[in-house]
Parts: C-alpha cells; sequence; structure tokens
C-alpha cells in the first residue's frame, strides 16, 4: 500500500496508508487528519483541500485544471507548489508523497 506523508498546520508529519484509486484528499480525510476541511466533498468548488505539494513530485501529477487553477487563486496562500488534494488521484507511482496542508483562509 502506497504511503502519504502529510504535514500539519503544526508541523507534524503524519505518514498514512494509502489505497490507489482515492484522491491524496480522501486519503486524509480516511486518515483522521481533520485540519484539512474539504467542504465541498471533492466536487472542485471550493479550496478548502488545499495543500503544498513537495518539488519532487511535480512532474509525477496530472496537469491542473482551469477549475482547479480559479479556485487556487482565490487562496491566499497560494504558490508554485499549491494543489487541490481532491484532485491528485493517489496511485502507487505517488507512494512517498509528501503534502504540507495549507494556511486555513
Amino acid at each position: 500500500m502506497p504511503k502519504l506523508i502529510v504535514v500539519t498546520r503544526e508541523g507534524e508529519e503524519r505518514e498514512l496508508d494509502g489505497e490507489a484509486g482515492l484522491s491524496v484528499m480522501e486519503v486524509i480525510r480516511d486518515g483522521g487528519i481533520d485540519e484539512l476541511l474539504a467542504l465541498c466533498g471533492g466536487c472542485c468548488s471550493c479550496a478548502t483541500c488545499h495543500v503544498h505539494v513537495d518539488p519532487a513530485f511535480a512532474g509525477d501529477l496530472p496537469p491542473m485544471g482551469a477549475d482547479e487553477d480559479d479556485l487556487l487563486d482565490s487562496t491566499g496562500d497560494r504558490d508554485e507548489t499549491s494543489r487541490l488534494s481532491c484532485q491528485i488521484p493517489f496511485t502507487d507511482a505517488l507512494d512517498g508523497l509528501r503534502v504540507t496542508i495549507a494556511e486555513e483562509d
């Protein structure tokens, strides 16, 4: 089972077992990290699942869609590593992916 490393807003690092086929958001939610609100449930209609992705994995992620890009523009903590975790399918190829939960808007 691939691992997902999540850094919370307080800087705590947690390693989660993730099921391939879920989104990164679902792995985080199912792993009991409740500071990632994901209010829309993964429909790409809010930005409450905003994370910063380790740049080493940037080339392994699917391209960002226009909706995701627009939603990230509405956040105050966006940078070049920003993604919506609901838009990242978690796969075996992403074993060891490290994400940091973005500041709450």
